[in-house]
């Protein structure tokens, strides 16, 4: 009866009483606490107008009403991807493909098929390559020079942490044994005491400022051909830590949008070196206002910062690849001066000098609604997990990354894998965990996102019953991460992160129930429809 008079007092109330389009015959997954399940959603414009049930929805029947009958489908939000290098991942979806190689000969081989359809000086950029896939040796420019002579390398670890350049490029930026090692970088160097073409973290910018910028035409291209694979795997929205800079990719956002080709929606962040340049803004399509900003690098390329060595190589603990007495400084100036803050931290002691800061900007500024983040948030001290929620820092984590570095982590921080990906604690700590992919880092996909943060099943399957099995969390709990939590992070919870009346239509139908089939069969689920602002912009043919 309540549906019922709801429905009476929508058809009185509007010129235009009828729904566009009516979803039926669903199972929707709304998000919204106070009306969990459904079996039916109402669209009109860019809104949801009606959730609830089959039957009652007919009252928002009209005659040019379209009517789609999901067939029993299960229905969520729109996904909410809370980390990507967006243009980089369109850039990396036509470059040389080096995740998935396993030895020497087929990194090899795929450099060289990849040069050969190169004009001789393009640059070969890309890459995502994994030492730990064949053993854990770093690849040396050895390997590539004969077959790239003609042109520039420089592929980067799948992390984004350390890169290999072949002679070429190392000629071209003047980099030799007798360069000098950057602050928060590394030089590898061989036995024989040459260079192997492997660069750490700010060392990797000796060559990268060789490399020639994109112009926004070619940033607009790798803007649609990742919006594109985007759509199809159900991201709707994407929190965009930037690929050229920030400001670029910030330019290339607001472009596509002018030219009305951007489909997704964007929270765009820049360097929070820059923050004095910036000036919160934007529409429900692209906004901005938030600042990136690294304390340390990552536990693939031995940069994550801790307090303890690495048992794998004792010489380091990690690197701060910044100063950080001026990151200090931006990060309390920024803070005062009303902005976000999402700033990078992988290691224990990188987290609790991050939290330390944030304690630091709450004392000396009263302000609400700050929403601070620590990206990736991995590797915690049993105590900084209590910190996040209280000092209201949100983990803004990647679960994926759990099962990949998983198969081989312990090797490197020993027994502080107990609260590495600490999921379960976090939650359970009351933080607002949120989810993303890093993309290009791990994949986009955020099905084996959720797949990841339930099993923790590492993707080498050596670990059946799951890595550190105690911070697995349950499918729902990955869902809120990936939707009603990531858009109050993102500043967005007003229109979106949920199916409820008088937020945006923006939800994605998939083949199969999350929340009742095996865990361990979610990599198998497809995106049916992507559906932003009412308007359906991918369907699985």
């Amino acid at each position: 009866m309540r549906i019922i008079l709801l429905l009476a007092v929508l058809l009185a109330g509007c010129a235009n009483p009828y729904a566009d389009t009516i979803y039926t015959n669903a199972v929707v997954w709304t998000g919204n606490p106070d009306q969990p399940v459904a079996g039916a959603i109402a669209t009109r414009g860019h809104d949801i107008i009606y959730v609830g049930d089959t039957l009652a929805v007919q009252g928002l029947l009209g005659e040019r009403t379209r009517v789609v009958d999901l067939e029993g489908r299960f229905v969520v939000p729109g996904f909410i991807d809370n980390h990507t290098h967006f243009l980089s991942g369109g850039f990396n979806l036509a470059s040389v493909q080096l995740r998935d190689v396993t030895n020497p000969e087929e990194f090899a081989r795929r450099m060289g098929a990849f040069a050969a359809t190169l004009e001789p000086g393009e640059w070969i950029l890309g890459g995502d390559w994994d030492h730990e896939a064949w053993g854990g040796q770093l690849p040396e420019r050895a390997w590539i020079d004969s077959v790239t002579a003609d042109n520039p390398v420089l592929v980067s670890r799948l992390d984004g942490h350390m890169a290999l350049a072949n002679s070429r490029a190392l000629e071209l930026a003047g980099v030799s044994e007798e360069t000098p090692v950057p602050d928060g970088g590394e030089i590898v160097v061989g036995a024989d005491g040459r260079l192997t073409g492997v660069l750490k973290d700010d060392a990797m910018d000796l060559v990268f400022r060789e490399v020639p910028a994109p112009t926004l035409e070619q940033r607009l291209e790798m803007l649609e051909r990742a919006q594109d694979y985007a759509l199809s795997l159900g991201v709707t929205q994407i929190h965009d830590v930037g690929s050229y800079g920030g400001w670029a990719d910030r330019e290339a956002f607001r472009e596509a949008h002018k030219r009305d080709l951007l489909k997704l929606r964007v929270y765009s962040l820049v360097p929070v070196s820059t923050w004095e340049r910036l000036e919160p803004g934007g529409d429900e399509y692209v906004w901005w206002g938030g600042l990136k900003g690294f304390v340390d690098g990552s536990l693939g390329s031995t940069t994550a910062l801790f307090y303890e060595p690495y048992l794998d190589d004792p010489s380091t603990s990690g690197l701060l690849v910044n100063d950080t007495t001026l990151l200090r400084q931006h990060i309390l100036a920024a803070d005062a001066a009303g902005l976000h803050l999402a700033i990078h931290a992988i290691g224990d002691k990188a987290n609790d000098w991050l939290l330390d800061v944030y304690a630091q900007a709450a004392a000396r500024t009263e302000r609400e609604d700050r929403r601070w983040r620590i990206e990736h948030a991995q590797h915690l001290t049993p105590e900084a997990i209590e910190r996040f929620a209280a000092l209201g820092v949100v983990p803004s984590m990647q679960p994926y990354h759990a099962i990949d570095d998983g198969r081989w982590a312990e090797k490197r921080i020993g027994d502080r894998i107990e609260t590495t990906y600490p999921f379960r604690s976090l939650l359970d700590a009351d933080a607002m965990l949120t989810f993303g992919s890093d993309w290009t880092v791990a994949p986009l996909n955020p099905l084996l996102g959720v797949y990841a943060a339930v099993t923790r099943r590492t993707i080498d399957d050596a670990n059946p019953g799951g890595w550190v099995p105690a911070q697995k969390i349950t499918v729902q709990e990955a869902l809120e991460s990936y939707t009603v939590r990531n858009a109050w992070a993102g500043f967005s919870d007003a229109f979106s992160g949920a199916i409820e009346p008088g937020l945006r239509a923006d939800f994605v139908v998939l083949s199969r129930n999350l929340l009742e089939i095996d865990p361990e069969t979610i990599p198998d689920v497809r995106v049916m429809r992507t559906v932003i602002d009412g308007e359906e912009v991918f369907i699985r043919e």
